[in-house]
């Protein structure tokens, strides 16, 4: 059993749409996300792998699987954060990400840190 509060990674999301990368003529939408990783609990944790589920607006799901982030498996010690941009395709100008961390805590369990469903967006397409 966890104890409250020893491990609580909170994730944080920013999106946008990159324009000179994508061909909306040929349903090709390009998007970056930057994600800001915060240790809020009281021991460090180490980012292990992640776990994506993309789905655009017709319902097409990808998912991605991956050890670390951006080529790094940071280490956050309580009160750390860890910033990265990267980014995925559409073939619909709307769609969403969720997925998780897999992570390690110092104590050696480990723990998944969820990512909450976000929305990815040409502009002016959602009001």
């Amino acid at each position: 059993m966890t104890e409250s509060g020893l491990n609580n990674i909170q994730v944080d999301v920013e999106t946008r749409y990159i324009e000179d990368q994508s061909n909306p003529e040929q349903n090709y939408y390009v998007f970056a996300y930057t994600i800001t990783i915060q240790n809020k609990g009281r021991q460090g944790a180490k980012l292990l792998t992640r776990h994506w589920v993309i789905t655009d607006s017709n319902q097409k799901v990808q998912e991605v699987r991956g050890d670390g982030v951006v080529g790094e498996q940071p280490e956050l010690k309580p009160g750390e954060q860890f910033v990265y941009t990267s980014g995925t395709m559409l073939e619909t100008s709307v769609g969403t990400m969720k997925g998780s961390y897999q992570m390690q805590a110092e104590d050696g369990t480990h723990f998944d840190a969820q990512i909450d469903e976000f929305v990815l967006s040409t502009p002016r397409v959602l009001h």
